[in-house]
């Protein structure tokens, strides 16, 4: 019976911490460039009370064993990367990402950060910035008479300044890729950072090596799909209430045997 309480405790603990996962993932389904999240889980130890193999007399052996399992834990959380859908803008500025990579912006601290949220804006020097302040890397200024400006799709910044019907490059967006982007380093605000498990990011012009292009005038908004999630939230929660049956079951059965005389 202390076998079943305590991996049912952990079947409670494993879903709890699921619809935790679940309940941020919709309370982000407006955030642009948010990529969803799910809980990853393994069975713990096993208790071996016979071995499969095991003698049962001087001939034979037994075929199977008998192991009882202590429950689950919660092995990691893994972050979706697939792409969300493009809403497009009137803001030359907004950029989105077709395919994989991550714009590189400078966090306060002078380290290099990443983001797939590209509502970017111009600050009052004229740099591109998050909505946080912080400067895409490279850095980009439009000119202070610039009337009207593009970006293309491989990342080149051009503007027309005023009294001028001819465009001037300002500037060249950069895109950095990883092998697992999955092992970057939430740091909330759609930035992340990166880690070891993630490996060196690979930065060059948006379409080359595996990079994406740049769409002007587009927003990647969250990829977390309402329904799936609702579907998993239902799934967690019947899976908790079993759990949770299987402690008053097992409590239950310890009573009856505590009065047995």
């Amino acid at each position: 019976m202390f076998r079943a309480l305590s991996s049912a405790a952990t079947g409670m603990n494993a879903q709890e911490l699921r619809v935790s996962m679940i309940s941020n993932n919709l309370a982000n389904v407006s955030s642009a460039g948010y990529k969803k999240s799910r809980a990853e889980f393994q069975d713990l130890l096993y208790d071996k009370i016979r071995a499969s193999g095991a003698k049962t007399s001087d001939q034979t052996t037994a075929p199977i064993g008998i192991e009882v399992g202590q429950g689950v834990k919660v092995a990691g959380t893994h972050r979706d990367f697939s792409l969300g859908e493009f809403r497009q803008t009137s803001n030359a500025l907004d950029l989105a990402i077709e395919g994989n990579g991550f714009f590189q912006v400078q966090l306060p601290n002078g380290e290099t950060a990443y983001t797939r949220d590209g509502s970017f804006k111009l600050d009052s020097q004229g740099n591109l910035v998050t909505r946080d302040g912080y400067s895409l890397e490279p850095s980009i200024t439009m000119p202070a008479q610039a009337k009207h400006w593009t970006i293309s799709k491989s990342g080149v910044v051009s503007a027309v300044q005023a009294g001028s019907h001819d465009s001037v490059e300002v500037g060249q967006i950069q895109i950095a890729n990883f092998v697992n982007p999955a092992g970057l380093d939430a740091l909330g605000g759609g930035i992340f950072a990166r880690t070891e498990a993630a490996g060196d990011p690979v930065v060059g012009v948006p379409g080359m090596n595996g990079a994406g292009f740049v769409m002007s005038g587009f927003q990647e908004m969250s990829n977390v799909k309402v329904i799936e999630e609702m579907v998993d939230m239902i799934q967690a929660q019947r899976a908790y209430e079993s759990n949770s049956r299987v402690i008053k079951t097992a409590d239950e059965m310890l009573r009856t045997t505590a009065s047995l005389k």
